[in-house]
């Protein structure tokens, strides 16, 4: 692969050319050369883009793509072509497929049908058996077929003592234990915050306590164990308190929250429209302040789009019985640059890929080319016509967003929209 980019803004802070504009020639895969103005005498190919921005490729901690299974909700490889037109260059898929991935078998299943491909995929194993929490799955044997981690999606481990030995069997080979905080027995059949609103509103609710009882829990065993964990989608602000207690005790935790627990609160709830019910539930501004105050000060260390597709049936139903889920990749950048700086955004979005067994590849002459392409100045209003996934469960139709994705190129591969 052989181009030139021409005038690019790069956003890097681990790059020499962090917040400059330069010319980037890129030879076999290799950035070669960056400077102000470069020629083009071999007559490369040129990218050129309307305030053309770059960074390194993000990468999502939380996919889901339903395949094997559920290809009516989406597949392997339109997810990764969702992926790469919103400026993924590499993600994390769950293990809630159908068989669950709980074998090597299945790990080699997902990679192959990933392979040679813009986006770099890595597969989560189920934690347990069938995603059952009774047994442990073959966590071993998935790690050596390329799991990234471990990870019952969206369902905690009742059992403390499973966990314990899956934090202690782990850590002999390095492997990402997650655990989703959640206890059952407290948040009962709740569909929402447990609040104002759920009582204003009259549906059950599934209160903060439920998260961080469980989060607390974890954070023992951790500590027990001297084991490697991982607490995705934290949404209250007491669980990032105990996280951030946690990190000052050196434990080698690490958590993430959902773009859309930033975004929005429980107040969204008053219409009862389906598209807002997520697990874990829209919580109060609060949480909210307290979740950005922990993305600010590093006791959070990701962001994920927690990108779960679901058939309409599954959410055109009364609130009791739509399932819980939204797509978010395609919305993913122009949420958080909402919220944020764009070098905040960007970091945020480039984050957690040492954690899942990737690595950082910073815009330097040198280094194999893995970047996303991006106007950060773009607003827009998201809709329908925004989404390449198969399912169109967006939580985030009508929102304003801001800032625009162009592609990516990786793995010597330039997929630009």
């Amino acid at each position: 692969m052989n181009l030139l980019i021409k005038s690019a803004t790069i956003i890097d802070s681990k790059s020499d050319f962090h917040n400059t504009t330069q010319d980037i020639l890129v030879e076999k895969g290799i950035i070669t050369k960056i400077s102000k103005s470069i020629k083009n005498p071999k007559n490369y190919k040129e990218i050129k883009l309307d305030n053309l921005h770059i960074s390194q490729g993000w990468f999502d901690s939380s996919v889901c793509f339903g395949e094997p299974g559920f290809e009516e909700r989406e597949t392997i490889q339109n997810g990764l072509k969702t992926a790469s037109a919103s400026g993924f260059t590499a993600v994390a898929m769950n293990a809630n497929t159908y068989p669950v991935i709980d074998t090597n078998a299945d790990v080699a299943f997902v990679n192959s049908k990933s392979a040679n491909n813009a986006v770099t995929l890595i597969p989560i194993g189920a934690l347990t058996k069938e995603s059952k929490g009774h047994d442990l799955a073959e966590l071993f044997d998935m790690k050596n077929a390329g799991a990234g981690a471990f990870y019952d999606y969206k369902k905690s481990i009742t059992n403390p003592n499973l966990l314990k030995i899956a934090l202690q069997y782990a850590s002999n080979f390095g492997g990402l234990v997650c655990s989703f905080a959640q206890e059952n027995n407290i948040s009962g059949l709740g569909v929402m915050n447990e609040g104002i609103t759920s009582t204003s509103v009259g549906l059950k609710g599934n209160p903060s306590l439920a998260e961080e009882l469980q989060v607390a829990r974890d954070l023992f065993l951790l500590e027990y164990t001297e084991g490697k964990l991982h607490i995705p989608t934290v949404s209250t602000a007491k669980s990032v308190d105990l996280i951030r207690e946690a990190k000052k005790k050196k434990l080698d935790v690490t958590c993430s929250v959902a773009i859309h627990n930033l975004y929005f609160t429980d107040n969204v709830l008053n219409d009862f429209n389906t598209k807002y019910k997520v697990s874990p539930p829209l919580r109060t501004l609060e949480d909210i302040e307290a979740l950005i105050n922990g993305l600010k000060d590093g006791t959070i260390d990701m962001v994920t789009s927690d990108h779960n597709p679901l058939n309409i049936e599954s959410k055109k139903v009364e609130f009791d019985y739509a399932e819980f889920g939204t797509i978010g990749l395609e919305s993913a950048f122009g949420a958080l640059n909402s919220i944020f700086t764009i070098k905040k955004t960007i970091s945020l979005l480039t984050n957690g890929k040492e954690r899942f067994g990737l690595e950082n590849s910073p815009i330097n002459i040198g280094n194999t080319i893995d970047i996303t392409l991006f106007n950060p100045d773009t607003k827009y209003t998201f809709s329908e016509d925004n989404i390449i996934s198969k399912s169109k469960n967006t939580i985030f139709e009508g929102e304003d967003l801001k800032g625009e994705v162009y592609g990516i190129i990786s793995n010597k591969t330039v997929s630009i929209k």
